[in-house]
């Protein structure tokens, strides 16, 4: 396939490296020459400096013979005009814009970018996504991520194996007999900053970061079983009432009414616009990382403290701040690359990735016949696939273990007919079967051939 991606940004370049990754012809726009430059020497990739909104340049990049544009730049303007020129010049047949003004998604404009208008296939706003992102896992005691499947049916989770964990230096093949009627798999493993698919005969060590498929309504067995106790309290203080932390608000009051919330936000203009829209949530004015402040906010005795501004070190600062005065944990919203490696060090549970959660994001609608959701795991080490096994895919009528998958595949959940099945070696597959699978990066293609899936667009 032919793709055209507008931005070379860093949320650009992910998507860029994991389709030529993919296999496909991607051509990068971006007016800064210092990008493109980059982009091209470390993609293999066609790169043009240049405005994605004008028509010569889409025209130089392909947009004629293009099946896709995802549109990633830095100014929502230049993302829409991009998408509209590409419709209604060069008929490209899929368009995808990342919009961050939330003036543009209010519901009363909610026919704004239908095709009739601004012909704008799929839109990402990645303030929303990362805020339902951090909800999901907040909500959720010990886990790092939380990522739904099959309408929620399943979840892939993340948590990190301390030294208390009671499954550690247990072979993953014995977790079926320690807890028979826990419908759970370990997918992938990640061990000083590498990650990799384990085999039956792996162990997890202290310190790991695991990923496991589990079946929702089993999700807290899970956690208990890798040493992660659910708490009973329910207290959120977020720094930061910015659109991020506002959308996080707004979720959390949707999805879980109970929980109590009191926000933190230096800005009096801010701090009084939420306190209007949110009557039932505790405002208060000034720095998250002043002490006095977080102890006025209850923060040593509070659950979970997420910070959400746009300032990393803000960020950083006040977790730490936080989880020194108690709070039981602590997330923290970075978008530097070079901070990502110290956070656990540090001390902070959790750092909140607003590239990666955006790429995977645009990711789950670049694909689709039978693959229906993906997920980016560790900026492409590896990817989390829900996709339907058609009747003539090499792997129907098969034992697992006859079904040679390729090396650095697993398959996490099988759903059949409402069922939940965990995989062993000894299940066969159906047509129809829905499965969980994960892939480490350079086993993607394999993974797609093996469920007979093609790449394919909306």
């Amino acid at each position: 396939m032919r793709v055209i991606v507008a931005g070379a940004g860093r949320v650009g370049e992910s998507i860029a490296r994991y389709l030529v990754r993919a296999g496909h012809e991607v051509t990068a726009i971006d007016q800064r020459p210092e990008l493109v430059q980059r982009i091209s020497e470390t993609v293999d990739l066609r790169a043009i400096v240049g405005s994605a909104s004008h028509p010569a340049v889409l025209r130089e990049a392909g947009a004629a013979n293009a099946d896709l544009l995802v549109a990633v730049t830095r100014s929502d303007e230049v993302n829409i005009v991009a998408c509209q020129v590409a419709n209604a010049l060069f008929k490209t047949a899929t368009r995808i814009a990342r919009i961050r003004q939330q003036a543009y998604l209010d519901r009363r404009w909610e026919d704004l970018f239908a095709r009739q208008h601004l012909a704008v296939d799929v839109v990402i706003s990645p303030e929303i996504e990362v805020a339902r992102s951090v909800a999901r896992t907040l909500l959720v005691p010990g886990s790092l991520a939380v990522i739904p499947f099959a309408r929620d049916q399943a979840r892939l989770v993340s948590v990190r194996c301390d030294p208390d964990c009671p499954i550690l230096d247990t072979p993953l093949r014995q977790l079926s007999f320690l807890f028979p009627d826990l419908h759970v798999v370990v997918v992938a493993i990640e061990r000083n900053d590498r990650l990799f698919v384990p085999h039956s005969e792996d162990r997890l060590l202290s310190g790991d970061r695991a990923w496991f498929v589990v079946e929702t309504k089993q999700q807290a067995r899970a956690l208990t079983a890798f040493g992660h106790e659910p708490y009973q309290g329910r207290r959120v203080v977020i720094g930061g009432a910015g659109s991020i932390g506002r959308f996080l608000v707004q979720e959390l009051r949707n999805i879980a009414p109970q929980v109590r919330l009191t926000v933190l936000e230096n800005d009096p203009e801010r701090a009084g616009s939420l306190a209007e829209d949110e009557p039932d949530v505790i405002v208060l004015k000034g720095d998250a990382r002043d002490p006095d402040l977080l102890r006025e906010a209850g923060v040593e005795t509070v659950d979970t403290f997420v910070t959400v501004t746009n300032q990393d070190e803000v960020n950083i600062m006040s977790a730490l701040m936080a989880k020194r005065l108690g709070a039981n944990r602590t997330l923290a919203l970075v978008n530097t690359d070079s901070y990502a490696p110290l956070i656990s060090d540090i001390g902070i549970d959790v750092m909140i990735d607003p590239r990666g959660t955006t790429v995977s994001s645009i990711l789950q609608h670049v694909r689709r016949g039978r693959i229906l959701a993906g997920f980016s795991i560790k900026d492409g080490a590896a990817e989390a696939i829900e996709a339907d096994l058609p009747e003539n895919s090499p792997l129907v009528g098969k034992p697992l273990e006859k079904g040679r998958l390729p090396h650095g595949v697993i398959i996490g959940a099988v759903l059949r007919e409402g069922q939940y099945i965990v995989p062993r070696p000894d299940t066969v597959l159906r047509a129809r079967d829905r499965l969980i699978a994960i892939a480490r990066g350079d086993q993607i293609k394999s993974l797609e051939q093996a469920v007979a899936v093609r790449f394919d667009y909306l």
